[in-house]
């Protein structure tokens, strides 16, 4: 298996040198600059690519080998294959990725928000801040922010009171920071910043799309885009829905293992694959996580391993250390590992630790949120070191 690191690019507070001492050698990494929807030209992945890969001298060198993320426009998730236009620009960034050699893209289908939290430095006992999903904040925002129509019959009548409660005690600047982490779009985000009146109207948009609507229209995105990749000889992941529940009453359908399945009996192709992340489907305490793995190993190209902690009724879940929380690591790695031997070493999997917690001195710094070079960097070392112990060094 090979050590990934998620790079934001040249303004990231974490330089390639800092990459370089965490042992990490595959730069996970996208052009983040370029408008969702426009295609990427080759003279654009090519400069990125040469940044990353041009190595100083006596230096360890690194390679560009996962695009996380080329985003789906919203019209493909609202229309399907009927958004020809915003397909084949899709299609057109997937073959500049393929020209320049990049073997792995990753890519989300959540519909108006992709990657969700209220908190981003959740103070941990040991003084750390991690991040947060708490389910009675985010119903706050919900029913008393966001104010969506119908919200109030999806919480029950102790969740809409609890939600009220907790609105009443949060301050304006609280009422603005909470807004502003689920509207604005989080680090990495495939989504686009929104104000509250542009929320209000994307959901309005989303009218009438259930899970099945969504499904087919993944599905009929994949027929199209899944040939290209086969033939270039990319492998396309799908990262799950994160948290894998429906929020604000969109469908999600990347949350178990039966939503992936039905996607890879509709589009069978090798091209069609997972990004198997232990934190966002170690969120749904039936999701078995090595069980997972086992069932759709040949279709893992890409992992996320990082762990988080459910609290309560499960609802309400924080980033926990990489060795700690909900996740069983020893599990979920020997299973990779032993599919990971059954490869090639050109196609051996990619993995990379995943929101670090911000500890030491990167509390003092300016830090991507989930993103710190420390925390990740503690998880990068935990997991090399389980590997070790299977007789798996990472390369």
């Amino acid at each position: 298996m090979r050590q990934g690191w998620r790079w934001f690019g040249p303004e990231a507070p974490v330089t390639l040198d800092e990459v370089r001492q965490t042992g990490a050698t595959n730069i996970v990494s996208s052009l983040h600059q370029v408008p969702i929807g426009r295609a990427w030209t080759e003279k654009e992945v090519r400069e990125r690519q040469s940044l990353i890969e041009t190595t100083p001298a006596d230096r360890s060198p690194l390679v560009w080998s996962v695009v996380e993320s080329i985003p789906i426009p919203d019209a493909v998730k609202r229309k399907g294959g009927e958004a020809e236009a915003e397909i084949e620009a899709w299609i057109a960034s997937l073959e500049a990725v393929a020209a320049c050699g990049i073997p792995i893209v990753c890519y989300n289908f959540m519909p108006v928000v992709d990657w969700t939290r209220t908190e981003l430095d959740f103070v941990t006992p040991t003084g750390a801040t991690a991040m947060r999903f708490d389910h009675e904040r985010f119903a706050a925002f919900d029913l008393f922010v966001l104010k969506r129509p119908d919200a109030d019959r999806q919480y029950s009548a102790e969740d809409r009171e609890r939600a009220r409660v907790v609105f009443e005690q949060m301050s304006q600047e609280e009422v603005a920071e909470i807004t502003r982490i689920i509207t604005s779009a989080l680090p990495g985000s495939t989504t686009e910043p929104l104000t509250i009146p542009a929320f209000r109207e994307k959901l309005v948009a989303y009218s009438g799309i259930d899970a099945a609507r969504l499904r087919r229209h993944l599905i009929e995105f994949l027929e199209a885009v899944t040939p290209v990749a086969e033939a270039r000889g990319v492998k396309l992941t799908l990262h799950p829905d994160d948290p894998p529940r429906s929020l604000f009453g969109l469908p999600r359908i990347a949350s178990t293992a039966d939503d992936y399945a039905a996607l890879f009996d509709a589009v069978p192709s090798a091209a069609n694959g997972m990004c198997y992340c232990t934190g966002s489907l170690g969120v749904r305490a039936d999701n078995d996580l090595p069980a997972i793995a086992r069932r759709f190993a040949s279709r893992i190209h890409f992992a996320h391993l990082r762990a988080t902690t459910r609290e309560g009724d499960g609802r309400t879940f924080h980033e926990s250390a990489h060795l700690e929380g909900d996740v069983d690591m020893v599990a979920v790695l020997r299973e990779l590992v032993a599919e990971d031997r059954r490869r090639s070493a050109k196609d051996t999997i990619v993995f990379r630790s995943d929101h670090g917690h911000r500890m030491l001195d990167d509390l003092d710094k300016t830090v991507t949120p989930g993103y710190p070079a420390i925390g990740r960097m503690r998880g990068l070392a935990e997991l090399r070191g389980i590997m070790h112990a299977l007789g798996a060094p990472p390369t």
